[in-house]
């Protein structure tokens, strides 16, 4: 009987020490990826046409973007449409490897055949994870061809402390290395895609159906419902990632977009978001009119 209670209190002890090992471990990992300060761990908002940064915080602090990196999935995909490629009414399969793909999906089943306009819809909406795959095997053949796509433009744009390992985002399996990027990079890629009207097309959008009606699309992104003038971007979100949210909105000619990585809630990143983009139009008139130099004297 004291036996029986002996190996149990030790390995009550055992399991115990471990699993203060493992969440302290990943304490210490969430920390550097979603900052041990609230209310976020890093933020920028910049001018969308003059990239004038109005606010920044920590912006070059290296973080993990996950779902904001479908944006640069996006951004590869438009490329392909602009280039001539790759057509909205172009059919993509799902195939066996699109459709292992957990988290927030569409739950495709492989040999579904839906068009990439679609597809789209689903991906910035849902930020549907199969879908993510689905794409990049149709545009990259493989997701390591798609992969090297993404870090390929993410040179082009100058993010140069960004390193895609995914098109969705999700957190990596053991061994493998995480999509890592920085709120001034997230806001340069931004910058990119809202200047392609299809963007806020599809980030703009609240709810559609899919799958013929089978299955709603829901944006995850409640400003676009509590924030004027807000028309998209992107949230992302994961335990170690914390919440984060590339956020834009337009009013009357200006257009801000503000960037919040690493919030320790949903609720905590848009507030700030919101704070912030106000904040942005606040300030924006203020240093376009400085960086345009003192007004010309009046004319005789």
């Amino acid at each position: 009987m004291r036996r029986s209670a002996h190996l149990a209190a030790t390995t009550l002890v055992g399991v115990c020490c471990a699993t203060l090992v493992f969440t302290f471990s990943n304490t210490s990992w969430a920390d550097t990826a979603a900052g041990s300060s609230d209310p976020y761990s890093s933020a920028i908002v910049v001018e969308a046409d003059t990239n004038q940064v109005l606010y920044a915080e920590h912006p070059d602090k290296s973080v993990y973007p996950a779902s904001i990196v479908k944006l640069m999935t996006l951004r590869v995909v438009l490329d392909k449409i602009e280039a001539g490629e790759l057509s909205l009414d172009d059919e993509v399969t799902a195939t066996a490897e699109a459709a292992r793909v957990g988290g927030s999906q569409v739950y495709l089943a492989e040999h579904e055949v839906f068009t990439v306009d679609d597809l789209l819809y689903a991906l910035m909406i849902h930020s549907a994870n199969d879908v993510a795959m689905a794409l990049a095997l149709h545009v990259g053949g493989t997701k390591e061809g798609f992969v090297r796509l993404m870090n390929d433009r993410a040179v082009t744009l100058g993010m140069r402390d960004t390193r895609f390992t995914s098109p969705h985002g999700l957190p990596p399996s053991r061994g493998k290395a995480a999509d890592v990027t920085t709120a001034r990079d997230v806001a340069k890629l931004a910058r990119s895609v809202v200047r392609d009207p299809l963007t806020l097309h599809y980030s703009s959008t609240l709810y559609r159906e899919f799958r013929g009606g089978k299955f709603d699309l829901r944006s995850h992104n409640d400003l676009l419902k509590s924030y004027e003038g807000c028309d998209g971007l992107k949230t992302g979100y994961y335990r170690l990632a914390g919440f984060s949210i590339a956020a834009t909105a337009r009013r009357n000619s200006v257009r801000v977009i503000a960037v919040v990585m690493g919030s320790r809630s949903s609720h905590t990143r848009d507030a700030n978001a919101a704070r912030l983009m106000t904040l942005g139009f606040d300030r924006a008139p203020e240093l376009l009119a400085s960086a345009m130099g003192p007004p010309l004297p009046p004319s005789n």
